[in-house]
């Protein structure tokens, strides 16, 4: 009971209900998962960038797993909204793009992340109505800080196996990119770690994290992690005053004014204070902030000559797409003249194996009416975000959705500009945060449950359609978890291909079981 009223669903949503035992270990499974899919990574560099994505698809199918099928009770107390039966018809047509995809391994890696994120969006959206939410945002926050913290001791010198030397700073991430994406979207976690924080010492350390996070994004020169961070903070401002009670509520306000000022020592500290990164600018960060709007050159010019030619992609495929993962297959046949996206060292292939926008990468390879559904349960989930900031009744719940709503825009804004729901840190973070920060609310009146987050009391008449949510939440855990069982057999592989010498690679059995996973091996 302490834990909900510490949740604020007490006198607020009708009469709550205890977290059940399995709700409790599968909070402790994602809040684990949250802290390994950060740090997860291999060392064998002839693997760069697979040595960092694969043994974080692992982290995130296993957590989907465990924590899907642990929370699947609890999920029939969850009132589903149309956001979720959005997500669901998001994944039924990624599944019919699959069938249909070119180049099927690279089609059900995809799918298999978005698969798990969904699994992980509703489970932490039960561990919200069981009143877990804030032990749940506390790992969140946790795992974003030692994600910024691997990139802030790359860049100050570290050196380390599990970093990448090409990408730095991007830490355990492996790219500078990922680092400033986690900073953005993690910005709101932290920041409501800090704010609702119940001591002055949990307070202390949610600041410190958020100028943490800041020293970390702004070192990156991600412009795309820029934006969102503005972002951020502009909804979090105009959120402040948006809500009665987070307007009337000096504390949040004296809080907030502490943090702002962490924030510029941490800009300071970061322009002023010496690194070991060798940009090659005199001036890096000036020239980044101001090449944030420059698409007549650079990256902003291949970006839109990029998007361009994807949506000729779409056209041609409008309502399956290419399948999930299959754009390096098929752009080089729509690649333009001298076209930036592609790899000036390998003909014929891309640089990238993700287009540099979500959006373009789900319109291009799921199709416009997945592309439609998926864009609806974003938006859908901001408007409600912002309609509960509106209509909060205290200062705790007002800050639950402004939340909610900056994570959704840093989300929709790095996703324009880069790849992010695309790997499976970022969806792991995202959707958990997402679900652990859901606002609670009140069920029409014929609801079968007498509120839409606890179901206190005996079965309603109609259980049987609330068991099936128990059901279908279980089916997506398992899904997750042939996924996991593939991300498994790939790490496998590369430990085998990584202890060979040279010659033994040329051996027509290593050879096959190579090329099954996607990995092509180059003999010097």
């Amino acid at each position: 009971m302490e834990s909900l009223v510490r949740e604020g669903m007490v006198g607020t949503v009708g009469a709550p209900r205890e977290p059940t035992s399995a709700e409790r270990w599968a909070l402790r499974v994602v809040q684990v998962g949250a802290v390994l899919v950060v740090l997860a990574a291999v060392t064998d560099r002839a693997f760069e960038l697979d040595r960092f994505f694969i043994p974080k698809e692992a982290v995130l199918h296993l957590t989907a797993l465990f924590a899907g099928l642990l929370a699947a009770g609890g999920f029939r107390r969850v009132e589903l909204t149309r956001v979720d039966l959005c997500l669901a018809g998001y994944l039924l047509l990624s599944l019919a793009s699959a069938l249909v995809a070119q180049e099927g391994e690279l089609a059900w890696r995809a799918l298999a992340v978005s698969v798990s994120g969904v699994a992980v969006f509703w489970t932490a959206r039960t561990l919200r109505s069981a009143g877990l939410g804030r032990p749940l945002m506390r790992l969140l926050a946790l795992a974003i800080m030692v994600g910024a913290v691997t990139s802030l001791l790359q860049a100050y010198g570290i050196t380390s196996d599990f970093f990448s030397i090409n990408r730095a700073p991007g830490g355990t991430l492996g790219n500078r990119n990922s680092i400033a994406h986690m900073a953005a979207f993690g910005l709101p976690v932290v920041l409501l770690v800090a704010l609702r924080a119940w001591r002055s010492a949990g307070y202390v350390l949610g600041a410190a994290g958020t100028m943490i996070i800041i020293v970390s994004l702004i070192l990156t020169r991600s412009r795309a992690g820029w934006l969102a961070f503005a972002a951020v903070i502009a909804v979090m401002l105009a959120a402040m005053l948006l809500s009665r009670p987070l307007r009337r509520h000096g504390r949040t306000w004296g809080r907030l004014v502490g943090i702002v000022l962490l924030i510029g020592a941490g800009v300071a500290i970061a322009v002023l204070v010496p690194n070991s990164l060798r940009w090659r600018s005199d001036n890096p960060y000036l020239e980044s902030v101001t090449g944030i709007a420059n698409f007549q050159e650079g990256s902003g010019r291949g970006r839109l000559v990029q998007y361009r030619q994807s949506l000729r992609m779409a056209i041609d495929h409008p309502i399956f797409g290419i399948g999930p993962g299959n754009w390096p297959e098929v752009y080089p046949d729509y690649a333009a003249p001298n076209d930036p996206s592609m790899s000036p060292s390998r003909p014929g292939e891309t640089a990238n194996p993700w287009p540099s926008s979500d959006w373009v990468a789900v319109v291009a390879e799921r199709g416009f009416p997945a592309a439609a559904l998926f864009a609806a349960a974003l938006l859908g989930t901001g408007v409600l975000a912002l309609r509960r900031l509106i209509r909060a009744r205290d200062p705790d719940e007002g800050l639950l959705a402004a939340g909610l709503l900056a994570t959704v825009v840093a989300t929709l804004v790095a996703g324009a500009f880069d790849a992010v729901l695309l790997l499976a840190h970022p969806t792991l973070l995202v959707w958990a945060a997402i679900g652990a920060m859901w606002p609670a609310r009140v069920a029409p009146k014929d609801s079968p449950w007498p509120d839409s987050d606890s179901a206190p009391g005996p079965e309603p008449a109609d259980a049987p359609r609330k068991r099936l949510q128990s059901v279908i939440l279980v089916a997506v855990a398992l899904a997750a978890g042939a996924g996991a069982a593939r991300s498994i057999a790939q790490l496998s592989t590369m430990t085998i291909v990584g202890t060979l010498q040279p010659a033994q690679l040329l051996e027509e059995p290593i050879y096959a079981a190579h090329h099954v996973y996607g990995y092509e091996i180059t003999l010097e």
